[in-house]
């Protein structure tokens, strides 16, 4: 019998800017989901400390003062906000899944769009960097690596994660079906503006997710977990103070939602839209039928003639070799002359 459990998903606005304030909130929320049986908990894309939608709306030239609160709110991996959210997570025995814009520790500069999925015992399981920044992200985040393109076994199931638009590259979502996914959590900011509402055309990112996350269940007959952020009244009030259009833009642009999805690709249950948090009951013994149908990771696939090779290793700016030198070689010992007879 495969794991029965509670899964939280939240819908939630960071404390904006924030790494201290946003890490005590999720901290909040990790003990609420706890309270309420839960067994898994998944936070959405950056919420510590926030997604940076301001790179939508303004000129890279006018956004210097952001991007530097942005680099001095990010965290580090071993750092003191992951810290907490560790003894968090083992304190009230659950699985935390969290995004975080992750610092580097060799650049004061360098960002990531990461993921951590944090054990019940308070572990970091997986440590996922976002593999391309999609469209106006380029302007905030560094490309990812492969290191986290990982699935892991937990005591609720086989666990995978992919941020954002990662969802819509196939090979992505392939080699985690290739590694017996069971549940998969996709993260979302709280809103993606492509183009200014009045001309129309505006990213539906409402429907797109959906579309996203119902593909990936069907094909993958796996629970899917949908987890999106809010933009509060601060975060909106800050960027339309600076130009009174980006207002327009922020209020014409839709708003993403959190659910959860069947191997079959459909709902469960309701969408949440407001601020909360959303739960639901996963038996993932109901992924076995619909793999009598189509199993692409097992019968239903040609591996003689499709071939996926995936580079998990983890990037770094250099490789050091440290050590004592070489010993020298020892003197060659000359030849005794021969003998004459």
């Amino acid at each position: 019998m495969l794991p029965r459990f509670k899964a939280a998903a939240v819908q939630a606005a960071p404390v904006f800017l924030d790494a201290a304030a946003t890490t005590e909130k999720a901290v909040s929320m990790i003990r609420e989901a706890a309270r309420a049986g839960a067994s898994l908990i998944a936070f959405p894309e950056t919420f510590i400390p926030a997604f940076p939608v301001w790179a939508a709306l303004f000129p890279p030239i006018d956004t210097h003062d952001l991007f530097l609160r942005m680099a001095e709110q990010s965290v580090l991996v071993d750092g003191p906000e992951v810290a907490r959210l560790k003894d968090a997570a083992r304190a009230a025995g659950i699985v935390v899944s969290i995004g975080i814009s992750e610092r580097s520790p060799a650049s004061v500069g360098c960002l990531w769009n990461s993921n951590l999925l944090i054990g019940e015992d308070g572990s970091l399981l997986n440590h996922h960097r976002k593999l391309m920044p999609t469209y106006y992200e380029k302007l905030v985040w560094a490309p990812g690596d492969g290191a986290g393109l990982k699935v892991v076994e937990t005591a609720v199931g086989r666990i995978g994660q992919l941020i954002c638009g990662e969802n819509t590259n196939p090979l992505a979502r392939y080699s985690l079906m290739a590694q017996g996914e069971q549940f998969h959590i996709s993260s979302w900011p709280p809103v993606w503006p492509t183009r200014r509402p009045a001309g129309g055309g505006n990213y539906d990112i409402a429907a797109a997710n959906r579309i996203r996350a119902s593909a990936h269940c069907f094909e993958a007959k796996v629970f899917g977990l949908v987890t999106a952020g809010v933009l509060d009244r601060t975060a909106f009030e800050m960027m339309a103070a600076r130009d009174p259009a980006a207002a327009e833009v922020l209020e014409g642009t839709p708003r993403p939602a959190s659910y959860f999805v069947d191997p079959t690709g459909a709902q469960i249950g309701e969408a949440l839209q407001d601020e909360g948090i959303l739960y639901a009951e996963i038996d993932l013994n109901a992924c076995v039928e619909p793999k009598q149908f189509h199993d692409v990771v097992g019968y239903y696939n040609r591996f003689d003639v499709f071939e996926l090779g995936v580079n998990r290793r983890r990037l770094s700016p250099a490789a050091f070799r440290d050590g004592p030198p070489p010993s020298p070689p020892a003197p060659e010992t000359a030849a005794a002359p021969a003998e004459r007879g």
